[in-house]
């Protein structure tokens, strides 16, 4: 026994689909069941969006977001600079020579400017102007008052007195006072022996004068 085998079936002919009013041995000849079958508009297939639904962040995520963005740029730019600098910084370690310490040939350590060199009176000779005396007080009075005192010897020692070196200072750690090397260092005695005058007589002719009158000065 065969019953009614379908009742709205669907039919896809080419593409497009067809309602099947047919009733199996209901008598419907082939060409009218096909007559009545009636076209039926596709199903429109539920297509995903392209683009998928963004979820909208708040104000303060996108902040922070962003905030993260500049200091990732910030970090990623200063470790750069700091790279650069080193690498300027080593580079020109490398090309600048060390600088050699220069030594001072400054009789003393009482911080003025270098005292001339060379042998004692010479030495004399180039302090002079310092006090403003000319090369007359010199040669006419500061030469022969101490080659009297000790021949211009920056050692020579008093065994009665205890008067040292050149200007025969009386201690001698007098001369301390114009350097700390007063024992052995010519420009530091000279140094103090001019001030000593200056001090006393006002120049080397007015002490000059004084030792030829009573023999010392």
């Amino acid at each position: 026994m065969r019953a009614a085998t379908a009742v709205g079936a669907g039919v896809m002919v080419a593409g497009t689909t067809f309602g099947v009013a047919a009733f199996a041995d209901s008598g419907v000849q082939p060409e009218q069941a096909a007559s009545n079958m009636t076209p039926q508009e596709p199903r429109a297939e539920q297509e995903a969006p392209f683009f998928p639904e963004v979820e909208e962040a708040s104000d303060e995520e996108r902040e922070a977001q962003i905030q993260a963005a500049v200091d990732q740029r910030d970090s990623a730019s200063g470790a750069a600079s700091v790279s650069a600098a080193g690498s300027v910084e080593e580079e020109q370690k490398e090309e600048e020579p060390a600088e050699e310490p220069v030594e001072s040939d400054s009789g003393g350590d009482s911080g003025g400017s270098a005292a001339p060199s060379g042998d004692p009176k010479s030495i004399a000779q180039a302090m002079l102007a310092d006090y403003g005396w000319g090369a007359d007080q010199f040669s006419s009075c500061l030469e022969p008052l101490w080659e009297k005192e000790s021949n211009w010897d920056p050692s020579a020692q008093n065994p009665s007195s205890g008067a040292y070196g050149i200007p025969q200072a009386l201690p001698g750690n007098k001369m301390a006072s114009a350097g700390s090397d007063w024992q052995s260092n010519p420009a530091t005695q000279i140094e103090w022996g001019l001030g000593y005058i200056e001090d006393r007589y006002g120049s080397p002719c007015e002490a000059w004068s004084h030792s030829q009158s009573v023999g010392w000065y």
